[in-house]
C-alpha cells in the first residue's frame, strides 16, 4: 500500500500501532498473496486472544491491505476513539438489534469499495481446549453469499503467548513468535445464489471453520479434533447445538 494513500489518520494508526508490534513480536507470515492487491476480501482469522487483532492487522497491513475490523457500535461512540475509528475506516455493528441489518449494509459497501474486511467467525476468543477454533457464527457466510467476495481464511498461532484469555495475563517479552498463515479462498461455489437460509449459513460457516482449523494444525502439526458439537443441558436431557 503506497503511503501517500493513508491519509493522516490510518498513517497515525500505523506509527502508533506497528513499531509496538515490530518490537514485541518475531514474526512469521505465510499465504500473504491470498489476500491480494484490491477487491474486497473477506478475511476469517480464528480468535485465540484479546491480542490477535493487532497481530491480524500487522499481517493484512504488511500484505499491502488496509485491515477494516469490526467492532462493537458502543465504542464508536466513545469520545475521540470513536472519531479515530470512523476515520481509520473501522465499521461499527449493532449487535442483537434491529440495526444489525445496517450493519450489514456497511459490510457490503466497504467490500463494493475494495475493502479488506475482518470479520472473526467465532465471535469472540475461542473456549475450546487447546485453544483450537469454534464452531463459528453464520455473519461472513451471510455476507459471502450477499457479495461473492472471497473469504480468505487465516489461522494464527502465538498472540496467546502476548496475552493469555485463559489467564488474562499479559506476556511482554519482546520478540515474541507469532505465526500467521493465509490459505486459498474457501470454496464455497456449491452455494453461489443460494437463498440464505439458516441451514445454507451453517453449511457454509462450517467449511469456512474446517479451513481455518485445518490451517492452524498445518502451523501446530498433529492432527485436528473435529468440529465438535458441544452438548448442553436442558433439564434433564442433554442436546447439542
Amino acid at each position: 500500500m503506497a503511503r501517500r494513500r493513508l491519509g493522516f489518520w490510518r498513517r497515525l494508526a500505523v506509527v502508533l500501532v506497528k513499531p509496538l508490534m515490530t518490537v514485541w513480536s518475531r514474526r512469521t507470515w505465510r499465504g500473504m498473496e491470498h489476500l491480494g492487491h484490491d477487491g474486497g476480501v473477506i478475511i476469517v482469522p480464528n480468535h485465540i486472544s484479546h491480542a490477535d487483532p493487532l497481530v491480524v492487522a500487522h499481517f493484512v497491513y504488511d500484505a499491502g491491505r488496509w485491515p477494516r475490523f469490526l467492532g462493537k457500535a458502543s465504542v464508536f461512540r466513545v469520545p475521540v476513539v470513536g472519531g479515530i475509528l470512523h476515520r481509520c475506516q473501522q465499521i461499527p455493528v449493532e449487535r442483537g438489534t434491529v440495526e444489525a441489518v445496517k450493519s450489514l449494509d456497511k459490510l457490503i459497501a466497504a467490500l463494493a469499495e475494495g475493502g479488506a474486511v475482518v470479520i472473526y467467525p467465532e465471535g469472540t476468543t475461542t473456549r475450546e481446549p487447546d485453544l483450537w477454533p469454534m464452531k463459528g457464527k453464520t455473519g461472513a457466510a451471510r455476507l459471502a453469499l450477499a457479495t461473492g467476495a472471497p473469504v480468505i481464511p487465516v489461522a494464527m498461532v502465538g498472540p496467546e503467548r502476548m496475552f493469555d484469555p485463559r489467564t488474562a495475563r499479559f506476556g511482554l517479552r519482546p520478540r515474541t513468535p507469532v505465526t500467521v498463515v493465509a490459505g486459498p479462498p474457501v470454496d464455497l461455489s456449491r452455494w453461489a445464489g443460494a437463498t440464505p437460509t439458516r441451514p445454507i449459513l451453517e453449511e457454509m460457516t462450517d467449511t469456512i471453520m474446517l479451513r481455518i482449523r485445518d490451517l492452524m494444525a498445518e502451523i501446530r502439526g498433529g492432527t485436528p479434533p473435529p468440529l465438535w458439537q458441544r452438548p448442553v443441558r436442558t433439564g434433564t436431557q442433554e442436546v447439542t447445538e
